[in-house]
């Protein structure tokens, strides 16, 4: 069995409620979704079997690392090789930390034994410009509830209010705690967006406990 991996770094995480951990980033290559602020183009990558992967992550310098990011792309559209590898792990040195789109409960029900933490994004269709994905996002997050997880969605300059207001209360039909993170489109980012930002949490606030506005740090300060 084989994963088509864009790239293997040692890094920072940029975004959400982790943000400034180190972390070593597992990026796979290949999405469900085209979504139009997309900043995640990939062009190659290089086909790993299970322990090929082990025996490069073996390899970094894990000081201070928090946990292993499983990115992309979409990780879950390679389940089958996730689930393997995770199982194969005699010892995890590191939390396992996965960031998706939101969109593949059924697939994420079969390895959420091994998965410690997860990034869960809510795609807004006035943001992503593809459909509503909602019921998935529904039925993802219940199956995310067994571990811990936040969610982030990005805002634009396109987002509307309705949008944002059927994802929170969706977040509030399962658990009214859930952190909650709105991410500026980095493209965009300007006084007008930060303006709306501001106005979208308070919305938020009214129906959440836990609503934060973190913007892709690591864009912002120029590191990987």
């Amino acid at each position: 069995m084989k994963a088509r991996i864009a790239e293997i770094f040692r890094g920072i995480q940029g975004e959400g409620i982790y943000l400034g951990r180190k972390q070593i980033f597992v990026r796979f290559f290949g999405c469900n979704l085209n979504c139009q602020f997309c900043d995640t183009k990939l062009d190659s990558f290089r086909e790993y079997q299970p322990e090929e992967l082990l025996q490069e992550l073996r390899s970094f310098n894990k000081e201070d690392i928090h946990s292993i990011s499983f990115t992309g792309g979409e990780p879950l559209l390679q389940k089958d090789f996730l689930k393997e590898y995770l199982r194969s792990i005699q010892q995890k040195d590191f939390k396992i930390y996965l960031e998706t789109n939101g969109t593949l409960p059924e697939e994420l029900s079969q390895i959420i034994d091994y998965i410690d933490i997860i990034a869960m994004d809510i795609k807004l269709p006035s943001s992503t410009g593809l459909k509503d994905f909602l019921p998935l996002h529904k039925e993802f997050l219940k199956v995310a509830l067994k571990k811990e997880v936040f969610i982030k969605t990005v805002i634009c300059k396109s987002t509307i209010q309705k949008d944002l207001l059927n994802a929170v209360q969706l977040t509030e039909s399962i658990d009214e705690r859930i952190p909650f993170v709105l991410q500026p489109n980095f493209f965009e980012m300007d006084e007008t967006l930060m303006h709306k930002l501001s106005y979208f949490k308070c919305l938020c606030l009214k129906r959440l406990k836990n609503v934060m506005i973190i913007p892709q740090m690591h864009k912002l300060v120029g590191i990987r």
